[in-house]
Protein backbone atom coordinates (compact mmCIF):
# COMPACT_ATOMS: atom_id res chain seq x y z
CA UNK A 1 0.00 0.00 0.00
CA UNK A 2 1.41 3.43 -1.07
CA UNK A 3 1.31 6.62 1.38
CA UNK A 4 -1.99 7.34 -0.63
CA UNK A 5 -4.77 5.87 0.94
CA UNK A 6 -8.16 5.59 -0.77
CA UNK A 7 -11.19 5.41 2.07
CA UNK A 8 -13.88 4.43 0.59
CA UNK A 9 -18.15 5.26 2.29
CA UNK A 10 -21.14 3.07 1.92
CA UNK A 11 -23.62 5.21 2.72
CA UNK A 12 -26.32 2.58 2.31
CA UNK A 13 -29.35 1.43 3.70
CA UNK A 14 -29.91 -1.38 5.84
CA UNK A 15 -33.08 -3.34 7.18
CA UNK A 16 -33.12 -3.76 11.01
CA UNK A 17 -33.03 -7.85 11.29
CA UNK A 18 -32.29 -9.19 7.78
CA UNK A 19 -28.82 -10.20 8.88
CA UNK A 20 -28.77 -12.52 5.55
CA UNK A 21 -29.25 -9.68 3.34
CA UNK A 22 -27.52 -7.03 5.01
CA UNK A 23 -24.07 -9.60 4.62
CA UNK A 24 -25.04 -9.63 1.13
CA UNK A 25 -25.41 -6.22 0.42
CA UNK A 26 -21.93 -5.61 2.05
CA UNK A 27 -20.08 -8.74 0.09
CA UNK A 28 -21.50 -7.20 -3.16
CA UNK A 29 -20.19 -3.69 -2.28
CA UNK A 30 -17.05 -5.39 -1.07
CA UNK A 31 -16.50 -6.75 -4.73
CA UNK A 32 -17.94 -3.73 -6.47
CA UNK A 33 -15.37 -1.31 -4.69
CA UNK A 34 -12.03 -3.92 -4.98
CA UNK A 35 -9.62 -0.56 -5.56
CA UNK A 36 -9.79 0.82 -2.52
CA UNK A 37 -8.02 0.49 0.55
CA UNK A 38 -10.54 1.01 3.44
CA UNK A 39 -14.23 0.57 2.62
CA UNK A 40 -16.19 2.14 5.69
CA UNK A 41 -20.19 1.03 6.35
CA UNK A 42 -22.63 2.59 9.18
CA UNK A 43 -22.94 2.08 12.51
CA UNK A 44 -24.75 -1.73 13.35
CA UNK A 45 -25.12 -2.22 9.60
CA UNK A 46 -24.75 -6.18 10.08
CA UNK A 47 -27.95 -5.94 12.32
CA UNK A 48 -29.72 -3.04 11.11
CA UNK A 49 -30.13 -0.07 13.96
CA UNK A 50 -31.77 0.13 16.04
CA UNK A 51 -32.33 -3.59 16.85
CA UNK A 52 -33.80 -2.58 19.87
CA UNK A 53 -34.99 -6.13 21.80
CA UNK A 54 -33.72 -8.02 19.28
CA UNK A 55 -30.67 -8.22 20.89
CA UNK A 56 -31.97 -10.02 23.51
CA UNK A 57 -31.80 -13.06 21.49
CA UNK A 58 -28.89 -15.51 21.59
CA UNK A 59 -29.90 -16.46 18.37
CA UNK A 60 -29.15 -13.36 16.90
CA UNK A 61 -25.56 -13.79 17.59
CA UNK A 62 -25.14 -16.83 16.27
CA UNK A 63 -26.21 -15.38 12.79
CA UNK A 64 -24.03 -12.37 13.52
CA UNK A 65 -20.84 -14.76 13.62
CA UNK A 66 -22.11 -16.45 10.51
CA UNK A 67 -21.83 -13.06 8.64
CA UNK A 68 -18.99 -11.94 9.85
CA UNK A 69 -17.10 -14.88 8.80
CA UNK A 70 -18.32 -14.53 5.14
CA UNK A 71 -17.52 -10.56 5.43
CA UNK A 72 -13.60 -11.54 6.21
CA UNK A 73 -13.33 -14.11 4.08
CA UNK A 74 -14.47 -11.35 1.32
CA UNK A 75 -11.23 -8.67 2.35
CA UNK A 76 -8.47 -10.09 0.79
CA UNK A 77 -7.96 -6.69 -0.91
CA UNK A 78 -9.62 -4.43 0.85
CA UNK A 79 -9.92 -3.81 4.12
CA UNK A 80 -13.45 -3.51 5.58
CA UNK A 81 -15.04 -1.60 8.70
CA UNK A 82 -18.54 -3.07 9.78
CA UNK A 83 -20.46 -2.47 12.71
CA UNK A 84 -22.10 -5.24 14.55
CA UNK A 85 -23.37 -6.14 17.82
CA UNK A 86 -21.08 -8.43 20.35
CA UNK A 87 -21.40 -10.54 23.42
CA UNK A 88 -19.51 -12.49 25.47
CA UNK A 89 -22.75 -14.01 26.78
CA UNK A 90 -23.25 -11.56 29.93
CA UNK A 91 -22.21 -7.92 28.19
CA UNK A 92 -23.13 -6.57 25.10
CA UNK A 93 -21.24 -3.66 22.88
CA UNK A 94 -21.70 -1.60 19.57
CA UNK A 95 -19.10 -2.60 18.03
CA UNK A 96 -16.97 -2.03 15.03
CA UNK A 97 -14.94 -4.18 13.70
CA UNK A 98 -11.95 -3.78 10.79
CA UNK A 99 -11.23 -7.05 8.48
CA UNK A 100 -8.13 -7.38 6.49
CA UNK A 101 -6.86 -10.61 4.50
CA UNK A 102 -9.12 -12.85 6.37
CA UNK A 103 -9.20 -11.97 9.66
CA UNK A 104 -10.97 -9.34 12.02
CA UNK A 105 -7.58 -6.58 12.88
CA UNK A 106 -9.12 -4.24 14.85
CA UNK A 107 -12.43 -3.93 17.58
CA UNK A 108 -13.86 -1.48 19.32
CA UNK A 109 -16.73 -0.91 21.27
CA UNK A 110 -19.02 2.65 21.64
CA UNK A 111 -17.94 4.63 24.32
CA UNK A 112 -20.84 7.13 24.77
CA UNK A 113 -24.33 5.49 25.25
CA UNK A 114 -27.08 7.54 23.98
CA UNK A 115 -30.28 7.52 26.02
CA UNK A 116 -32.69 10.10 25.26
CA UNK A 117 -34.86 10.90 22.62
CA UNK A 118 -35.72 8.00 20.45
CA UNK A 119 -32.02 6.38 21.85
CA UNK A 120 -32.20 3.84 24.45
CA UNK A 121 -28.41 2.04 23.87
CA UNK A 122 -28.26 2.12 27.81
CA UNK A 123 -30.64 -0.45 27.72
CA UNK A 124 -28.68 -3.15 25.91
CA UNK A 125 -25.33 -2.18 25.38
CA UNK A 126 -22.26 -2.08 27.86
CA UNK A 127 -20.20 1.38 26.75
CA UNK A 128 -16.25 0.56 26.24
CA UNK A 129 -13.51 2.02 27.62
CA UNK A 130 -10.49 1.74 25.15
CA UNK A 131 -9.25 3.86 22.45
CA UNK A 132 -8.81 1.49 19.18
CA UNK A 133 -5.63 2.71 16.27
CA UNK A 134 -5.43 0.53 14.13
CA UNK A 135 -2.90 0.39 10.72
CA UNK A 136 -3.43 0.78 7.61
CA UNK A 137 0.18 0.79 5.72
CA UNK A 138 1.88 3.81 6.68
CA UNK A 139 -1.40 5.40 8.02
CA UNK A 140 -2.98 5.35 11.86
CA UNK A 141 -6.42 5.54 12.17
CA UNK A 142 -8.49 5.85 14.85
CA UNK A 143 -12.21 4.57 15.32
CA UNK A 144 -15.25 6.14 16.75
CA UNK A 145 -19.08 5.62 16.64
CA UNK A 146 -21.57 7.91 16.37
CA UNK A 147 -22.14 9.82 19.69
CA UNK A 148 -18.53 9.37 20.36
CA UNK A 149 -18.04 12.27 18.78
CA UNK A 150 -20.66 14.65 20.47
CA UNK A 151 -18.81 14.50 23.73
CA UNK A 152 -14.93 15.43 23.32
CA UNK A 153 -13.10 12.91 24.58
CA UNK A 154 -13.14 9.62 22.46
CA UNK A 155 -11.74 11.65 19.78
CA UNK A 156 -9.12 13.51 21.99
CA UNK A 157 -8.00 9.96 23.42
CA UNK A 158 -7.92 8.59 19.83
CA UNK A 159 -5.35 11.34 18.77
CA UNK A 160 -3.69 10.73 22.22
CA UNK A 161 -3.17 7.01 21.29
CA UNK A 162 -1.65 8.11 17.72
CA UNK A 163 -4.58 8.66 15.23
CA UNK A 164 -3.74 10.42 12.26
CA UNK A 165 -7.01 9.90 10.80
CA UNK A 166 -10.50 9.49 12.93
CA UNK A 167 -13.15 7.16 11.05
CA UNK A 168 -16.54 7.40 12.54
CA UNK A 169 -19.46 4.90 11.65
CA UNK A 170 -23.06 6.73 12.82
CA UNK A 171 -27.37 5.71 12.74
CA UNK A 172 -27.22 9.36 13.03
CA UNK A 173 -31.23 10.15 12.85
CA UNK A 174 -32.98 13.04 10.53
CA UNK A 175 -34.64 15.99 12.55
CA UNK A 176 -35.54 19.38 10.64
CA UNK A 177 -32.71 22.03 11.04
CA UNK A 178 -30.06 19.40 12.65
CA UNK A 179 -27.76 19.15 9.85
CA UNK A 180 -25.80 22.48 10.92
CA UNK A 181 -25.72 21.16 14.04
CA UNK A 182 -24.13 18.25 13.13
CA UNK A 183 -21.12 19.78 10.98
CA UNK A 184 -20.75 22.36 13.69
CA UNK A 185 -19.77 19.16 16.05
CA UNK A 186 -17.96 17.11 13.70
CA UNK A 187 -15.74 19.98 12.80
CA UNK A 188 -15.06 21.06 16.28
CA UNK A 189 -13.68 17.33 16.98
CA UNK A 190 -11.65 18.24 13.37
CA UNK A 191 -9.94 21.60 15.24
CA UNK A 192 -9.54 20.60 18.74
CA UNK A 193 -7.35 17.41 17.70
CA UNK A 194 -5.70 18.69 14.45
CA UNK A 195 -6.78 15.27 12.23
CA UNK A 196 -9.08 15.01 9.07
CA UNK A 197 -12.54 13.18 10.23
CA UNK A 198 -14.42 10.25 7.83
CA UNK A 199 -18.02 10.20 8.99
CA UNK A 200 -20.61 7.53 7.33
CA UNK A 201 -23.83 7.83 8.04
CA UNK A 202 -26.69 5.16 7.46
CA UNK A 203 -29.64 6.13 5.29
CA UNK A 204 -33.03 4.90 5.36
CA UNK A 205 -36.44 4.68 7.48
CA UNK A 206 -37.42 2.89 10.50
CA UNK A 207 -40.51 2.52 12.13
CA UNK A 208 -40.28 6.52 13.46
CA UNK A 209 -36.81 7.15 12.67
CA UNK A 210 -35.36 8.32 9.74
CA UNK A 211 -31.82 7.98 8.78
CA UNK A 212 -30.53 11.15 6.19
CA UNK A 213 -26.86 9.93 5.20
CA UNK A 214 -25.46 13.19 4.15
CA UNK A 215 -22.20 11.28 5.16
CA UNK A 216 -18.69 14.03 5.12
CA UNK A 217 -14.93 13.59 4.92
CA UNK A 218 -13.56 16.71 6.41
CA UNK A 219 -9.51 18.03 6.61
CA UNK A 220 -7.62 18.39 9.78
CA UNK A 221 -9.43 22.34 9.86
CA UNK A 222 -13.09 20.95 10.11
CA UNK A 223 -13.41 22.15 6.24
CA UNK A 224 -16.39 19.70 4.01
CA UNK A 225 -13.61 17.60 1.50
CA UNK A 226 -16.37 15.11 0.27
CA UNK A 227 -20.34 15.14 1.11
CA UNK A 228 -22.80 12.57 0.23
CA UNK A 229 -26.43 12.82 -0.70
CA UNK A 230 -29.04 13.73 1.25
CA UNK A 231 -31.44 10.79 1.81
CA UNK A 232 -30.01 8.34 -0.90
CA UNK A 233 -27.64 5.63 -0.84
CA UNK A 234 -24.23 6.66 -2.50
CA UNK A 235 -20.43 5.05 -2.10
CA UNK A 236 -17.89 7.29 -2.50
CA UNK A 237 -13.97 7.57 -2.06
CA UNK A 238 -11.67 10.40 -0.38
CA UNK A 239 -8.15 10.50 -1.04
CA UNK A 240 -5.17 10.67 1.56
CA UNK A 241 -1.78 11.81 1.37
CA UNK A 242 -0.79 11.41 5.21
CA UNK A 243 -3.04 13.63 7.29
CA UNK A 244 -4.30 15.23 4.28
CA UNK A 245 -7.23 15.07 2.50
CA UNK A 246 -8.07 15.70 -1.42
CA UNK A 247 -10.93 18.48 -1.54
CA UNK A 248 -14.16 17.75 -4.20
CA UNK A 249 -15.88 19.51 -5.98
CA UNK A 250 -19.09 20.04 -3.36
CA UNK A 251 -22.90 19.71 -4.38
CA UNK A 252 -25.81 21.91 -3.00
CA UNK A 253 -27.31 21.12 0.07
CA UNK A 254 -31.20 20.89 -0.57
CA UNK A 255 -32.83 23.78 1.75
CA UNK A 256 -34.99 22.86 4.30
CA UNK A 257 -38.03 21.92 2.60
CA UNK A 258 -36.62 19.96 0.07
CA UNK A 259 -34.87 17.72 2.65
CA UNK A 260 -38.11 17.25 5.05
CA UNK A 261 -39.55 16.45 1.88
CA UNK A 262 -37.10 14.07 0.59
CA UNK A 263 -37.11 12.68 4.17
CA UNK A 264 -40.83 11.72 4.61
CA UNK A 265 -40.91 10.23 1.08
CA UNK A 266 -37.95 7.89 2.10
CA UNK A 267 -39.68 7.26 5.44
CA UNK A 268 -43.07 6.24 3.66
CA UNK A 269 -41.08 3.62 0.43
CA UNK A 270 -38.81 2.24 3.55
CA UNK A 271 -41.89 1.34 5.61
CA UNK A 272 -43.82 0.10 2.80
CA UNK A 273 -40.89 -1.72 1.19
CA UNK A 274 -39.18 -3.10 4.68
CA UNK A 275 -43.05 -4.27 5.23
CA UNK A 276 -44.14 -6.14 2.26
CA UNK A 277 -46.87 -4.16 1.44
CA UNK A 278 -47.69 -4.53 -1.97
CA UNK A 279 -49.56 -0.91 -1.92
CA UNK A 280 -50.86 1.87 0.60
CA UNK A 281 -54.68 3.52 0.13
CA UNK A 282 -55.93 6.62 1.92
CA UNK A 283 -59.39 8.84 2.59
CA UNK A 284 -59.13 11.91 0.72
CA UNK A 285 -61.22 14.46 1.70
CA UNK A 286 -60.21 17.22 -0.13
CA UNK A 287 -57.71 18.67 2.60
CA UNK A 288 -54.88 19.79 2.38
CA UNK A 289 -53.45 17.05 5.27
CA UNK A 290 -54.66 13.95 2.96
CA UNK A 291 -53.45 16.14 -0.19
CA UNK A 292 -50.26 16.23 0.89
CA UNK A 293 -49.97 12.51 2.26
CA UNK A 294 -51.29 11.89 -1.14
CA UNK A 295 -48.51 13.86 -3.03
CA UNK A 296 -46.19 12.05 -0.39
CA UNK A 297 -46.86 8.26 -1.35
CA UNK A 298 -47.17 8.79 -4.84
CA UNK A 299 -43.49 10.36 -5.11
CA UNK A 300 -42.21 7.71 -2.56
CA UNK A 301 -43.70 4.43 -4.37
CA UNK A 302 -45.37 5.28 -7.78
CA UNK A 303 -49.08 5.73 -8.67
CA UNK A 304 -49.67 2.62 -9.36
CA UNK A 305 -49.14 1.45 -5.77
CA UNK A 306 -51.70 4.46 -4.60
CA UNK A 307 -55.64 4.43 -3.87
CA UNK A 308 -57.55 7.16 -2.75
CA UNK A 309 -60.82 7.10 -1.27
CA UNK A 310 -63.15 9.93 -1.48
CA UNK A 311 -65.91 9.54 1.26
CA UNK A 312 -68.55 12.07 1.08
CA UNK A 313 -71.40 13.27 3.40
CA UNK A 314 -73.68 15.41 3.21
CA UNK A 315 -71.46 18.09 4.51
CA UNK A 316 -69.04 17.54 2.68
CA UNK A 317 -68.58 20.43 -0.26
CA UNK A 318 -68.54 19.97 -3.97
CA UNK A 319 -64.89 21.47 -4.24
CA UNK A 320 -63.61 18.85 -2.01
CA UNK A 321 -64.55 16.41 -4.13
CA UNK A 322 -63.90 18.31 -7.47
CA UNK A 323 -60.27 18.91 -5.73
CA UNK A 324 -59.55 15.35 -4.22
CA UNK A 325 -60.41 13.71 -8.09
CA UNK A 326 -58.19 16.42 -9.50
CA UNK A 327 -55.25 15.85 -7.76
CA UNK A 328 -55.51 12.10 -8.15
CA UNK A 329 -55.94 13.27 -11.97
CA UNK A 330 -52.62 15.03 -11.74
CA UNK A 331 -51.02 12.39 -9.73
CA UNK A 332 -52.28 9.08 -11.50
CA UNK A 333 -53.36 7.18 -8.85
CA UNK A 334 -56.33 5.55 -8.33
CA UNK A 335 -58.92 7.22 -7.23
CA UNK A 336 -62.36 6.04 -6.06
CA UNK A 337 -66.06 8.07 -4.37
CA UNK A 338 -67.82 6.05 -1.97
CA UNK A 339 -70.75 8.05 -0.41
CA UNK A 340 -71.47 6.84 3.42
CA UNK A 341 -74.80 8.67 4.15
CA UNK A 342 -76.54 5.23 4.20
CA UNK A 343 -73.85 3.35 6.89
CA UNK A 344 -74.12 6.65 8.67
CA UNK A 345 -77.45 6.75 8.21
CA UNK A 346 -78.07 3.03 9.33
CA UNK A 347 -75.77 4.25 12.30
CA UNK A 348 -77.73 6.85 13.75
CA UNK A 349 -81.30 4.90 13.03
CA UNK A 350 -80.03 1.78 15.59
CA UNK A 351 -78.95 4.17 18.04
CA UNK A 352 -81.64 6.76 18.40
CA UNK A 353 -83.79 4.90 21.09
CA UNK A 354 -80.35 4.75 23.04
CA UNK A 355 -80.30 8.73 21.72
CA UNK A 356 -83.56 9.45 23.17
CA UNK A 357 -83.40 12.79 25.29
CA UNK A 358 -79.98 13.96 23.75
CA UNK A 359 -78.48 16.73 21.70
CA UNK A 360 -76.64 16.33 18.91
CA UNK A 361 -72.95 16.64 19.31
CA UNK A 362 -69.71 15.60 18.70
CA UNK A 363 -71.14 11.59 18.72
CA UNK A 364 -72.50 12.00 15.71
CA UNK A 365 -69.77 13.85 13.86
CA UNK A 366 -67.24 11.22 15.08
CA UNK A 367 -69.68 8.36 13.43
CA UNK A 368 -69.11 9.80 9.99
CA UNK A 369 -64.88 9.77 10.68
CA UNK A 370 -65.97 6.06 12.03
CA UNK A 371 -67.66 5.13 9.17
CA UNK A 372 -64.49 6.38 6.60
CA UNK A 373 -62.44 4.20 8.81
CA UNK A 374 -64.41 0.98 8.83
CA UNK A 375 -64.10 1.20 4.85
CA UNK A 376 -60.70 2.15 4.58
CA UNK A 377 -59.78 -0.68 7.04
CA UNK A 378 -61.96 -3.03 4.96
CA UNK A 379 -60.27 -2.50 1.62
CA UNK A 380 -56.42 -3.19 3.81
CA UNK A 381 -57.67 -6.74 4.61
CA UNK A 382 -59.16 -7.34 0.97
CA UNK A 383 -56.26 -5.92 -0.83
CA UNK A 384 -53.23 -6.08 1.48
CA UNK A 385 -52.64 -2.47 1.13
CA UNK A 386 -51.74 -0.42 3.95
CA UNK A 387 -53.61 2.51 5.36
CA UNK A 388 -51.74 5.57 5.36
CA UNK A 389 -53.75 8.12 8.44
CA UNK A 390 -53.46 11.91 7.28
CA UNK A 391 -53.33 13.56 10.68
CA UNK A 392 -51.10 16.32 11.43
CA UNK A 393 -49.10 17.13 14.91
CA UNK A 394 -51.02 20.12 15.38
CA UNK A 395 -54.62 17.80 15.41
CA UNK A 396 -53.01 14.93 17.61
CA UNK A 397 -51.05 17.10 19.78
CA UNK A 398 -54.88 18.25 21.15
CA UNK A 399 -56.81 15.64 20.05
CA UNK A 400 -58.49 17.36 17.11
CA UNK A 401 -58.87 13.69 15.71
CA UNK A 402 -61.32 10.39 15.98
CA UNK A 403 -59.56 7.24 17.47
CA UNK A 404 -61.19 4.59 15.13
CA UNK A 405 -61.74 7.11 12.76
CA UNK A 406 -59.58 9.12 10.67
CA UNK A 407 -56.83 7.82 13.23
CA UNK A 408 -57.20 4.30 11.72
CA UNK A 409 -54.28 2.89 9.96
CA UNK A 410 -50.54 1.24 9.91
CA UNK A 411 -48.26 4.39 8.98
CA UNK A 412 -48.83 8.12 9.58
CA UNK A 413 -46.41 10.12 7.52
CA UNK A 414 -47.26 13.74 8.59
CA UNK A 415 -47.77 12.90 12.29
CA UNK A 416 -45.01 15.10 13.35
CA UNK A 417 -45.43 17.71 11.54
CA UNK A 418 -47.34 20.80 12.39
CA UNK A 419 -49.62 22.40 10.51
CA UNK A 420 -47.93 25.58 9.37
CA UNK A 421 -45.18 22.90 8.23
CA UNK A 422 -48.29 21.05 6.17
CA UNK A 423 -48.91 23.99 4.53
CA UNK A 424 -44.95 24.96 4.07
CA UNK A 425 -44.08 21.24 2.42
CA UNK A 426 -47.72 21.59 0.24
CA UNK A 427 -46.36 24.70 -1.33
CA UNK A 428 -43.29 23.37 -2.30
CA UNK A 429 -44.31 20.25 -3.79
CA UNK A 430 -46.13 22.22 -6.07
CA UNK A 431 -42.83 23.71 -7.28
CA UNK A 432 -41.45 20.40 -8.18
CA UNK A 433 -44.35 19.49 -10.59
CA UNK A 434 -48.83 19.74 -10.57
CA UNK A 435 -49.80 18.22 -7.16
CA UNK A 436 -52.15 19.72 -5.02
CA UNK A 437 -54.57 21.83 -6.10
CA UNK A 438 -54.50 26.05 -4.79
CA UNK A 439 -57.64 25.87 -3.53
CA UNK A 440 -56.46 23.12 -1.45
CA UNK A 441 -53.88 25.20 0.06
CA UNK A 442 -56.06 28.66 0.70
CA UNK A 443 -59.32 27.46 1.87
CA UNK A 444 -59.50 27.59 5.30
CA UNK A 445 -59.24 24.33 7.15
CA UNK A 446 -62.27 22.04 7.53
CA UNK A 447 -63.42 18.89 9.14
CA UNK A 448 -66.56 18.88 7.18
CA UNK A 449 -68.53 17.12 10.03
CA UNK A 450 -70.89 19.89 10.26
CA UNK A 451 -72.69 22.61 8.44
CA UNK A 452 -70.24 24.89 7.79
CA UNK A 453 -67.95 24.03 10.19
CA UNK A 454 -63.79 25.46 9.84
CA UNK A 455 -61.20 24.23 12.42
CA UNK A 456 -60.60 27.56 14.26
CA UNK A 457 -64.24 27.01 16.05
CA UNK A 458 -62.41 24.89 18.20
CA UNK A 459 -58.80 25.73 18.01
CA UNK A 460 -57.01 28.85 17.87
CA UNK A 461 -55.54 30.08 14.98
CA UNK A 462 -52.78 27.35 14.05
CA UNK A 463 -50.00 29.69 13.90
CA UNK A 464 -50.83 30.11 17.29
CA UNK A 465 -51.58 26.79 18.59
CA UNK A 466 -48.30 25.31 17.00
CA UNK A 467 -46.79 27.73 18.79
CA UNK A 468 -47.77 26.96 22.27
CA UNK A 469 -47.44 23.41 21.25
CA UNK A 470 -43.99 23.81 20.65
CA UNK A 471 -43.18 25.45 23.71
CA UNK A 472 -45.44 22.99 26.01
CA UNK A 473 -44.67 19.96 24.43
CA UNK A 474 -41.07 20.34 22.85
CA UNK A 475 -39.76 23.02 24.91
CA UNK A 476 -40.99 21.95 28.33
CA UNK A 477 -41.97 25.43 28.63
CA UNK A 478 -44.23 26.81 31.49
CA UNK A 479 -47.95 28.80 31.69
CA UNK A 480 -45.91 31.67 33.00
CA UNK A 481 -43.51 31.28 30.04
CA UNK A 482 -45.75 31.35 27.45
CA UNK A 483 -47.76 34.07 28.45
CA UNK A 484 -44.69 36.20 29.25
CA UNK A 485 -43.88 35.53 25.43
CA UNK A 486 -46.76 37.07 24.71
CA UNK A 487 -49.53 34.28 24.07
CA UNK A 488 -53.27 34.99 26.05
CA UNK A 489 -53.43 32.99 29.17
CA UNK A 490 -56.57 31.16 28.35
CA UNK A 491 -55.60 29.93 25.16
CA UNK A 492 -52.92 28.33 26.93
CA UNK A 493 -54.03 26.86 29.22
CA UNK A 494 -56.63 25.04 27.54
CA UNK A 495 -53.82 24.16 25.02
CA UNK A 496 -52.12 22.29 27.39
CA UNK A 497 -55.24 20.63 29.33
CA UNK A 498 -56.04 19.11 25.48
CA UNK A 499 -52.32 18.24 25.16
CA UNK A 500 -52.20 16.31 27.89
CA UNK A 501 -55.66 15.24 27.88
CA UNK A 502 -55.25 13.33 24.75
CA UNK A 503 -52.10 10.94 25.86
CA UNK A 504 -54.48 7.94 25.67
CA UNK A 505 -55.45 9.08 22.09
CA UNK A 506 -51.98 9.05 20.78
CA UNK A 507 -50.78 6.02 22.59
CA UNK A 508 -53.22 4.14 20.23
CA UNK A 509 -52.33 6.17 16.84
CA UNK A 510 -50.14 4.57 13.77
CA UNK A 511 -46.30 4.96 14.33
CA UNK A 512 -45.00 7.73 11.98
CA UNK A 513 -41.82 9.30 11.38
CA UNK A 514 -40.13 11.73 13.79
CA UNK A 515 -38.78 15.29 11.85
CA UNK A 516 -38.92 17.87 14.56
CA UNK A 517 -36.96 17.99 18.18
CA UNK A 518 -39.17 16.08 19.74
CA UNK A 519 -42.09 14.03 18.65
CA UNK A 520 -45.13 12.41 20.92
CA UNK A 521 -43.32 9.01 20.62
CA UNK A 522 -39.92 7.96 22.20
CA UNK A 523 -39.76 11.66 22.81
CA UNK A 524 -42.27 12.53 25.14
CA UNK A 525 -42.84 9.66 27.26
CA UNK A 526 -45.88 11.18 29.44
CA UNK A 527 -48.35 9.15 31.41
CA UNK A 528 -51.61 8.53 30.61
CA UNK A 529 -52.95 8.60 34.21
CA UNK A 530 -51.28 12.18 35.56
CA UNK A 531 -52.31 15.07 37.56
CA UNK A 532 -49.74 16.50 36.67
CA UNK A 533 -51.34 18.71 34.83
CA UNK A 534 -54.14 19.89 37.25
CA UNK A 535 -51.67 20.77 39.39
CA UNK A 536 -50.09 23.12 37.06
CA UNK A 537 -53.33 24.50 35.74
CA UNK A 538 -54.78 25.31 39.16
CA UNK A 539 -51.33 26.96 40.63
Amino acid sequence: MSSTLKISLAQLNFTVGAIGENKDKILQTIRENAETDLLIFPELALTGYPPEDLLYRPDLYQAVASALDEIAEATDQVAVAVGYPQTDGHKVWNTLGVFHQGREIATYHKQVLPNYGVFDEKRYFTPGTESTVFNLGEHRIGMLICEDLWNEMPAKRAREAGAQVLISVNASPFEEYKYPQRLQVLRARCQENQVPLVYVNLVGGQDEVIFDGNSVVMNEEGDVALHLPHCEEAVMTAEFEGKHVRMQKLPDNPDNEASLYQALVLAVRDYVEKNRFPSVLLGLSGGIDSALTLALAVDALGPERVRAVMMPYRYTADMSIEDAQQQSEWLGNQFDVVAIAPMVDSFLDTLAPLFVNTQKDTTEENLQARCRGTLLMALSNKYGSLVLTTGNKSELAVGYCTLYGDMCGGFAPIKDLPKSLVYRLSEYRNTLGPAIPERVITRPPSAELAPDQKDQDSLPPYDVLDEIIDGYAERDLSVSDLVAAGYDETVVRDVIRLIDRNEYKRRQGAVGPKVTRRNFNKDRRYPITNQYTRHLLES
